[in-house]
């Protein structure tokens, strides 16, 4: 099925279902352009597609800019990180195909930190039955989502507070290089539901790490990221990826653009440091696929 399939209605009737109020944490119902709760608390249908469930006040200073959301689009549509993708599908569909039958209707993916939609796209595909909620702070971001895949409805919200999903909801949470709320994820998810973490390795991005002056990564990332997820969750299986890349100088500003050193260096910075690297730049995409189920 084509990411670029147009986003039907439908669609977010659905999702509407398995999603609670910000504000009271009761049922949501759909009307026209809107989304209300029982106690008259009511939130827009964006024309874009995604439903705006950021309360008053929400802070959204961390959120992806238009021009990292435009070149994350951009670098993944090259299909630099598909086999990523393909990796993170196959899981996903091995882990929850067996808790869906004909019976039980559909399942919900909730891609929390959705960004544009990339990796829920892919899963969506290999999992027919399954609907997904593409969540992410960024406004410029789920109206990408919104449009990924016909079986996407996209949320903004905020993933360090009380996530708009009811409890027990998800078969299947993706958390891919995105602020991770154990609490939530675990109220969210369903006691045989799977959670799957992508974090990047110390050697991500390596060979550009030093001269562009990339942010690093911890050496303790991953132990870090148990110690977070404390004992609401159960580590069940990791391993890691890599990715080979040979990248011509523009893809290089554009994965640069689409990350978190984005926010610390002015692109004709990183252009002029760049042009002391071989054109094109033999990168190491390196990343850690860490497994969880919920404890007890």
């Amino acid at each position: 099925m084509s990411s670029a399939a147009r986003h039907d209605g439908d669609v977010l009737s659905a999702i509407v279902a398995y999603l609670i109020c910000p504000v009271c944490g009761t049922e949501l119902a759909l009307g026209r352009g809107s989304i209300r709760c029982p106690n008259n608390h009511s939130f827009d249908v964006a024309r874009q597609g995604y439903v705006n469930l950021l309360p008053g006040g929400a802070q959204t200073g961390t959120a992806d800019t238009a021009a990292m959301v435009e070149a994350r689009a951009a670098f993944l549509g090259e299909g630099h990180f598909a086999s990523l993708a393909t990796l993170l599908a196959g899981r996903v569909a091995t882990a929850v195909g067996s808790s869906v039958t004909p019976e039980s209707g559909s399942m919900l993916i909730v891609d929390a930190g959705a960004g544009t939609g990339y990796y829920l796209t892919m899963m969506l595909d290999r999992c027919p039955p399954a609907l997904g909620a593409a969540i992410d702070i960024s406004k410029f971001a789920v109206r990408r989502a919104a449009r990924a895949h016909p079986r996407i409805g996209a949320v903004a919200a905020d993933l360090w507070g009380p996530l708009p999903v009811r409890s027990g909801a998800a078969h299947a949470i993706l958390n891919v290089f995105a602020p991770r709320n154990p609490t939530e994820f675990r109220r969210v998810l369903r006691p045989d539901g799977t959670l799957f973490v992508v974090s990047p390795t110390a050697r991500h991005l390596q060979e550009l790490a030093h001269p562009l002056q990339l942010l690093s990564v911890d050496d303790n990332k991953t132990q870090q990221i148990d110690s977070v997820l404390g004992n609401l969750f159960d580590l069940v299986d990791r391993g890691e990826h890599e990715i080979d890349l040979l990248l011509a100088h523009p893809a290089v500003e554009t994965l640069v653009s689409m990350g978190p050193s984005a926010r610390h260096h002015r692109p004709a910075d990183v252009r002029r440091r760049l042009a002391g690297l071989a054109d094109p730049v033999p990168v190491t995409a390196s990343f850690t696929v860490s497994i969880y189920r919920p404890a007890g």
